[in-house]
């Protein structure tokens, strides 16, 4: 559907009507971005990554390693 499909179409609606489209156009969008930051979450998937340097290391020394190797 093009742009000027729909705005031919809304100018057709009642005001109250129109009201009522741009409202839900509103929700739509602000669930489409909710979605997007909900998608850029940090994600734990590299938990346990560094378990082969468990023996060699303590917790902390990983740390200041890690951040070395970044």
């Amino acid at each position: 559907m093009a742009n000027g499909d729909v705005e031919n179409r809304l100018r057709e609606l009642p005001e109250d009507l129109r009201r009522q489209v741009i409202d839900y156009m509103e929700f739509l969008l602000s669930k489409h971005k909710s979605n997007k930051r909900r998608a850029r979450k940090f994600k734990f998937d590299w938990e346990g990554g560094l378990a082969e340097f468990a023996d060699r290391y303590t917790a902390v020394e990983l740390q200041h390693k890690a951040s070395d190797w970044r």
